[in-house]
């Protein structure tokens, strides 16, 4: 099943009514959903694998926990920067703000890798090479970022992305 931003405009509590009628009919039928969204606590709450595109382009997929909590592209960690904190003090200690920057066309993206003119670690490799989504984990959590935010661990090349 194809669920596209299906709880982005419901209020938080009928938020909660649908996304575990969807878990109960997920576990009772065996569903699959592809769900999309921008609010990655949402995905994270329903998901066991997470997929993070930028502009057309997967930037970051693995294990939900592994991408919630150890984001390896920017953009991923700028989506989670976004998600509300009902602390007020843990909000304003937040070094990040989501991201920053306008968005380029979809239809004529910037060369290379399509999140650089947004990044705040972009440099010259980032105009001209697009990043491959590489192994990060032996788990399966891949990246796509010249300088991402931690370094792979020692992934076997078994696992290592086609």
């Amino acid at each position: 099943m194809i669920a596209d931003e299906p709880v982005s405009a419901l209020d938080v509590s009928i938020q909660a009514q649908i996304l575990n009628l969807m878990l109960d009919l997920q576990r009772d039928l065996g569903l699959t959903y592809l769900f999309i969204s921008h609010d990655l606590s949402v995905v994270r709450y329903l998901s066991e694998t997470i997929g993070v595109m930028y502009l057309g382009k997967l930037v970051e997929v693995g294990p939900a926990d592994d991408v919630y909590y150890r984001p390896v592209h920017p953009y991923t960690r700028g989506l989670i920067d976004t998600v509300p904190v009902a602390n007020p003090a843990v909000a304003q200690a937040r070094e990040d703000k989501g991201v920053a920057g306008e968005l380029p066309s979809a239809i004529n993206p910037p060369s290379g890798c399509r999140f650089r003119t947004r990044c705040p670690r972009a440099q010259d490799i980032c105009a001209q090479q697009e990043p491959p989504l590489r192994p990060f984990t032996a788990a399966g959590h891949l990246g796509a970022c010249h300088f991402p935010l931690s370094e792979p661990e020692a992934v076997p090349a078994a696992t290592a992305a086609p």
